[in-house]
């Protein structure tokens, strides 16, 4: 298995593809297989990039984080492993919920060498008190197939997605429910109570092609907060897609493969 032996962390990771390498950051208390579930499905027709999917600590097979107490020191974590991983080359990073605070961290600490970035229903407030949030509605639901489920699975997916039918039950469960299931809830809870960085993270201008990818519905994260922060992205595209929660990349798959390969064909144009 591969690991990465980090200051504070030993890192699994899922490293695909050679070329121009991509740091994938899901979010929390998921694991890798929420972006190499979604993202690798991008590059059947695409060559030149390396996938790089890392496990975050306190979840998936990432191991000895103990000395990690805080979003500063999960960003220290990270920012290790692309220094081993990528030293001086140019790269990419696309973030998702949690990983979009941290992408936002990474950006501010390797601006010159970044040469796009993406954030996947991105969280913004790190507070979820101060964040604007829309009630949680079911978009659309296949009763007939939700009926085949188990009470807890049937509930478990009502309260985490709006559209609930077979396909996204079936990427629901591989893709997010895979690595619920085995993070490690105290740590993670620990975090949470130091969630924000203790810095300004976005006083940062960050000119190369982005893309921002936002739920109507999503209840989580919501979406009206990170108009706060793209005037800092002055070449990204900002989409915020109805029949989408927090896990757009799924309910939304078609519109989200496209938007993904159209950043970079952006990035390339750019290079």
């Amino acid at each position: 298995m591969p690991y990465c032996k980090v200051k504070n962390a030993n890192i699994y990771y899922e490293d695909i593809g050679t070329g121009i390498p991509i740091i994938m950051l899901h979010g929390f208390t998921l694991d890798h297989r929420l972006m190499s579930g979604c993202m690798e499905p991008v590059f059947r027709e695409k060559d030149g990039w390396r996938r790089i999917y890392l496990d975050l600590p306190g979840m998936g097979k990432t191991m000895d984080y103990d000395l990690i107490s805080n979003s500063d020191e999960m960003l220290k974590a990270v920012a290790n492993f692309i220094d081993i991983n990528i030293s001086n080359q140019p790269f990419l990073i696309i973030g998702e919920s949690y990983g979009g605070y941290l992408t936002r961290g990474i950006i501010k600490l390797y601006k010159e060498q970044i040469l796009g970035a993406a954030f996947i229903c991105p969280m913004i407030l790190p507070d979820k008190e101060k964040r604007t949030l829309p009630e949680h509605t079911i978009v659309y639901a296949d009763n007939e197939f939700l009926s085949n489920l188990v009470e807890e699975e049937r509930n478990n997916f009502k309260t985490n997605q709006v559209v609930l039918d077979e396909y996204n039950w079936k990427r629901y469960k591989d893709e997010i429910l895979s690595g619920c299931n085995i993070a490690n809830t105290a740590f993670l809870n620990k975090i949470q109570k130091n969630y924000g960085f203790s810095f300004p993270v976005d006083d940062v201008l960050f000119q190369k092609p982005t893309v921002f990818l936002l739920g109507k519905q999503d209840s989580v994260v919501g979406y009206q907060d990170a108009f706060a922060i793209l005037g800092n992205y002055p070449r990204a595209t900002f989409a915020i897609l109805d029949r989408a929660g927090h896990n757009l990349q799924i309910e939304q798959a078609k519109l989200f493969t496209a938007l993904m390969n159209e950043w970079l064909d952006r990035v390339e144009e750019d290079m």
